[in-house]
């Protein structure tokens, strides 16, 4: 077998969709809490369900326009590509320097979804007041992807890679600590599960499709079934945090991260339910054959892992034990 010499990797056609969707106008999406959330949601869900890998760096690039309105940071110049390279895991890390009147960026981020096509990006970077966020632009001198630094399978699209800073030029968002203590840190981590619920729709599609051509037998259509009722569980739990976001952008009632906790926990354990049932409906011969269905499999597994599981179901615990709850 021959392969053409010039196929675009995985990374490459992702990058030149989202440059389309930016330039275009399509990640213009509704600001949270700004009384269209659902439309925001509905949106990230469609692309998912399309394309995960695309949904994570037009999810990445809408939340940097949201933080970027909430904290009172620059204007996006027209046509830029953003993204937020804001995790912090054990390993390298990034730190950020104040002098000449300048702050400085050195060290490793890891994670950085969209390391190749990002324009700009909103980074955290450890510096002595805490952590901060910042404003770098990605082709400034000293700013190196990491080719290999992300060997998977699962989100290979999405262009995640360490990137290694070497005296960049940045400018501060928000205070020390403001990143993740502002109401849109919540509501931003909503988002990222009506990404989650997007790329389970897009497993789910061909077991709905398989249902209609052929029969499934009873334990096939039972699984049909009970993906229905998740999906739908999911749906309305989503749609539900939007409307309480839309009444109360600020959190006055300091609800969003139980929302946000709730939320998240229940859509990844709807869309593990969702691969789960369709991978034991179907068996291994789309995973096998299917080349589009086996690569939204393994994005979903991927993607879903940016959920801290029983850390995050802890968390939720003591907030409810602290703060009570209705049921």
């Amino acid at each position: 077998m021959i392969i053409a010499a010039d196929q675009p990797e995985s990374w490459e056609q992702t990058a030149r969709a989202f440059t389309a969707a930016v330039e275009d106008g399509r990640l213009v999406l509704p600001l949270p809490g700004h009384g269209r959330t659902r439309v925001r949601w509905a949106a990230l869900a469609g692309l998912a369900e399309s394309d995960l890998s695309l949904a994570r760096l037009a999810e990445g690039h809408a939340d940097a326009l949201a933080i970027l309105d909430e904290l009172g940071g620059p204007t996006p110049p027209a046509g830029s590509r953003w993204g937020v390279w804001a995790a912090m895991p054990p390993g390298p890390s990034l730190a950020a320097s104040f002098s000449d009147g300048t702050w400085w960026l050195d060290g490793t981020k890891q994670y950085c979804s969209g390391a190749r096509v990002c324009t700009h990006v909103l980074v955290t970077a450890q510096t002595p007041d805490g952590v901060r966020l910042f404003v770098a632009e990605t082709g400034a001198d000293g700013v190196r992807p990491v080719p290999g630094t992300w060997p998977a399978v699962g989100m290979a699209g999405s262009d995640t890679l360490d990137v290694r800073f070497s005296r960049v030029a940045a400018e501060p968002v928000g205070p020390p600590g403001g990143y993740v203590n502002r109401p849109g840190f919540a509501h931003g981590g909503v988002g990222v599960a009506a990404c989650w619920y997007g790329g389970a729709r897009g497993v789910a599609r061909l077991l709905l499709a398989t249902a209609r051509q052929r029969d499934l037998g009873p334990h096939g259509f039972a699984h049909l079934g009970a993906v229905d009722i998740a999906l739908r569980t999911a749906s309305a739990a989503l749609d539900q945090a939007a409307d309480d976001i839309d009444d109360d952008p600020l959190d006055r009632k300091e609800a969003g991260p139980r929302r946000a906790l709730r939320v998240r926990t229940l859509t990844e354990s709807v869309a593990t339910e969702v691969l789960e049932r369709v991978g034991r409906a179907l068996g291994a011969g789309p995973l096998g054959h299917d080349a589009e269905h086996a690569q939204r499999v393994a994005d979903l597994t991927v993607y879903l892992r940016q959920h801290h599981a029983e850390r995050d179901q802890e968390q939720l615990g003591r907030l409810v034990a602290k703060e009570g709850t209705t049921w």
